[in-house]
């Protein structure tokens, strides 16, 4: 009888001992890939505005009324929780994202569990948290927030013989409504992850009729999240810039010149696609899955997850973050430490993500961008004031926080004004906008010798005329491979 219970305590304690060590070596992960843009402002670029609009809401303003963007009202409550937390700095959202990635790395490790040993669960985990670094959701990006909320679904969904099974799809559901107030761009996993449920339960008896209500008390909860902010919006007589800025404007923005597909987004998929490749392969000829039919799951989530990329008339880099948990999941045939490469295969990609992030680099260069941020900031903000607005037309947006300034205009964000995508987007004119800012007089306007995107004529040529006429350059700083210059007023 004593045997027993101290081996059972014996063993019990190496099982606590083995899950501490995994939360240590992902938390570990977390840090190393993410500590060096802690407190950096121009980390990266979209963040900055939705840190912006995350601190004004602090003080009474809401998005798409006081401050325009399209991103949904969830990514800047997350923000606002975040700096009223944790202060007005970046650390704030850099805090709470690394807490999200975390959690998306525990995730993944509990759904690799289901293919592969611990080891390989573990590197899963860790392969989660270098890819999502190396699609540029190393600071705050979007994805850093909704991608962990769908990991989470399919977690609650993954199992459709579960006896609690469908109270557990009414909670995915709703997480899922949740994801989509972060980045709308996620419904087509909603709607995939979704319909396996609906699938599961005709499988097990439930007749279509059954099915459709189903589904759409399954529909409504999901949209329920979004319901309430349509529903906030219209009480405060707001409902039409809300939908102006969250469904008109997103189709009216123009494509991209490159469109939706190009020859980049074959360099930026190969990563993720070589990844998937490899362990599908790994499945049939290297380590059988020990649950193929949750593996094939995972296959068709990673069709999901690139839809959710590829749904945008414009696509980005980080946008294919949304695609990374799938393709991790789909290697792990050859992370398993009983497959006949033992640990070696799952080690090699573990240091091959971590090559390609360029930790040194990238440290010292945002280090410089820091520094040279603050130096910008510190030479802009006796010219400016609560009364008298620094305008941005072409730079990071961080400086209004950083120099005290109050805000100019409602479109505060560079590249809705100066962005020649978003001409008929705005539900205003753009050089009207511009000359109306101007009017005011600006202290300092701040610029950029190489444009982000593809700039409004119009509108540069009216900046451009300005600056030469009644402004004179005072500082200049270098980030991301441009030279930001602040212009004093004469």
């Amino acid at each position: 009888m004593t045997t027993a219970i101290t081996t059972d305590r014996s063993t019990y304690g190496a099982k606590a001992a083995s899950r501490a060590a995994v939360v240590a070596i992902l938390a570990i992960a977390v840090l190393a890939t993410r500590i060096i843009w802690f407190g950096d402002p121009v980390a990266d670029i979209d963040e900055q505005l939705y840190s912006l609009i995350g601190q004004q809401m602090l003080h009474g303003k809401l998005p798409y009324i006081d401050l325009w963007d399209r991103k949904s009202f969830g990514l800047y409550a997350l923000y606002a929780f975040a700096h009223w937390t944790l202060g007005p700095g970046p650390i704030a959202y850099q805090t709470l994202a690394a807490i999200f990635t975390f959690a998306g790395a525990l995730l993944t490790y509990h759904l690799a569990r289901d293919l592969t040993d611990r080891f390989g669960a573990t590197a899963a985990g860790t392969l989660y948290v270098i890819w999502m670094a190396a699609y540029a959701s190393y600071s705050g990006q979007s994805e850093a927030f909704h991608v962990p909320l769908m990991l989470g679904m399919v977690w609650l969904v993954r199992d459709p013989d579960r006896r609690d099974a469908s109270r557990r799809a009414l909670w995915a559901m709703l997480l899922g409504g949740l994801a989509m107030q972060i980045k709308v761009t996620v419904l087509p996993q909603c709607m995939m992850l979704g319909g396996c449920v609906l699938y599961s339960q005709w499988r097990r008896g439930l007749d279509l009729a059954g099915v459709l209500r189903l589904g759409t008390l399954y529909g409504l909860i999901g949209a329920m999240p979004t319901v309430l902010v349509a529903i906030f919006y219209a009480s405060i007589s707001g409902f039409d810039a809300f939908i102006q800025a969250t469904i008109t404007s997103s189709f009216a923005r123009a494509a991209g010149p490159l469109g939706r597909f190009s020859s980049r987004d074959v360099v930026w998929t190969n990563p993720l696609m070589i990844m998937a490749a490899l362990g599908i392969y790994g499945a049939f000829r290297v380590k059988r899955p020990e649950n193929p039919a949750r593996y094939w799951f995972y296959a068709v989530w990673l069709l999901s997850c690139l839809a959710t990329v590829f749904l945008p008339s414009t696509v980005y880099l980080y946008y294919y973050a949304a695609a990374v948990p799938a393709a991790v999941l789909l290697v792990t045939p050859l992370l398993d430490r009983r497959g006949p490469f033992g640990p070696f295969s799952a080690l090699l990609l573990v240091m091959l993500g971590i090559l390609i992030l360029q930790i040194p680099d990238r440290y010292q260069l945002a280090r410089t961008e820091k520094a040279q941020t603050t130096q910008l900031a510190e030479a802009i903000a006796p010219h400016v004031s609560h009364s008298a607005c620094l305008w941005v037309y072409d730079g990071p947006t961080a400086l209004y926080r950083m120099t005290g300034s109050c805000l100019p205009t409602r479109f505060i964000y560079p590249d809705h004004l100066n962005n020649l995508l978003e001409h008929d987007a705005l539900g205003t004119s753009q050089p009207g906008e511009v000359r109306r800012i101007l009017s005011h007089k600006p202290p300092v306007i701040v610029a950029a010798n190489v444009p982000f995107t593809v700039q409004s004529p119009d509108v540069a040529a009216i900046v451009k005329r300005t600056l030469a006429q009644d402004y004179r350059p005072i500082a200049s700083a270098k980030m991301h491979d441009r030279v930001i210059t602040a212009y004093l007023r004469r």
